[in-house]
């Protein structure tokens, strides 16, 4: 973020008393404090220096909560099974957070399905909170705040927390780079496991879900299913298949011992820490892109080189790639 942008921001806080603020936020979220996390996750959102400021406090205190992602088309009943999920765990004493991301308003740039409205059974109580985040345009399904929200989550005390993503098919993938376990949710109706299969959506799974199996056709898709992993899609013995019926609660518990038992598995054979140090590089790539992309085009000088040499280009004065690579030197000497 540019300094004036930043002066400007800080500046709302009485001197020296940045650093007070900050601590006491830090330490409210610590403390499950529903407000301060909810403001810490919007500040991380808004791209607010204060969110920054909270994660690296709070930095000691993440990577003990089991991160889950669910994915799949839309429609086939992802909000309904986090909704029983949750209400699951929460009966077994566990501190649940999910983050749903949905597509991103075109007016008011903010989520626009929420989620919270297709949860029935969650509330937010000190053992449960929600947030519903729009993707903003990141690729891969996942809005780019997602992971630091399930940082603050994770620091809060949370020992599941639940990423549903927004149900765009093919780039549905990058969920697997920010989550220990990715559950991908089916159902009978219109094609899904055949979209799946095309879509490379099954090669991120961990454990497929075939929701809504009380439908014609349930029986069918798991054959389908079987017989794709059989033929070299993936080893049947890796990835479970399982039939739920959501909206009853019918096959959730069975779905979350099968969850349980995968994690342990890894966790003592190595996998589930090697798995979390290939998502920490990937993510710490993808955070220095971004940082390298902000910062170009944050900068004054480089705004107006990007206008002059737009119409150099034009005017046939540089080539695109002469004028791209030196935009790049004189902004990143």
């Amino acid at each position: 973020m540019c300094a004036p942008i930043l002066r400007k921001r800080l500046s709302a806080f009485p001197p020296g008393g940045i650093v007070r603020a900050m601590a006491d936020a830090s330490e409210e979220v610590l403390h499950g404090n529903l407000l301060a996390l909810s403001k810490a996750i919007s500040w991380i959102e808004n791209g607010d220096p204060r969110g920054r400021e909270v994660l690296d406090r709070l930095s000691s205190h993440i990577g003990s909560a089991v991160r889950m992602g669910l994915t799949g088309p839309p429609g086939v009943g992802k909000s309904t099974l986090v909704d029983e999920i949750t209400s699951l765990l929460r009966g077994r004493g566990h501190r649940v957070g999910i983050v749903a991301v949905d597509p991103t308003s075109p007016f008011t740039g903010g989520a626009l399905l929420g989620d919270r409205i297709r949860m029935a059974k969650v509330a937010e109580t000190d053992d449960v909170f929600m947030r519903s985040m729009a993707s903003r345009g990141a690729s891969g399904g996942l809005s780019r705040a997602t992971q630091d929200a399930a940082d603050l989550l994770d620091a809060s005390g949370r020992t599941w927390i639940l990423i549903e993503t927004v149900g765009v098919g093919q780039s549905e993938i990058e969920v697997s780079r920010g989550t220990d376990c990715v559950i991908v949710v089916l159902s009978p109706e219109s094609g899904d496991g055949i979209q799946a299969m095309k879509s490379g959506l099954l090669e991120i799974a961990d454990l497929v879900v075939i929701n809504k199996a009380d439908r014609v056709g349930a029986d069918k898709l798991e054959y389908d299913l079987r017989s794709a992993f059989e033929l070299g899609l993936r080893s049947r013995k890796e990835v479970p298949i399982l039939l739920t019926e959501a909206y009853r609660g019918k096959g959730v518990p069975e779905l979350m011992a099968a969850v349980e038992g995968w994690v342990a598995a890894r966790r003592g054979d190595g996998r589930f820490d090697e798995r979390r140090r290939g998502n920490t590089e990937t993510r710490l790539k993808q955070i220095v892109e971004y940082l390298v992309h902000r910062n170009l085009w944050e900068s004054n000088g480089t705004s107006r080189k990007l206008s002059e040499f737009t119409s150099d280009v034009l005017g046939r004065r540089r080539t695109i790639y002469g004028a791209a690579e030196q935009l790049l030197k004189e902004a990143l000497p």
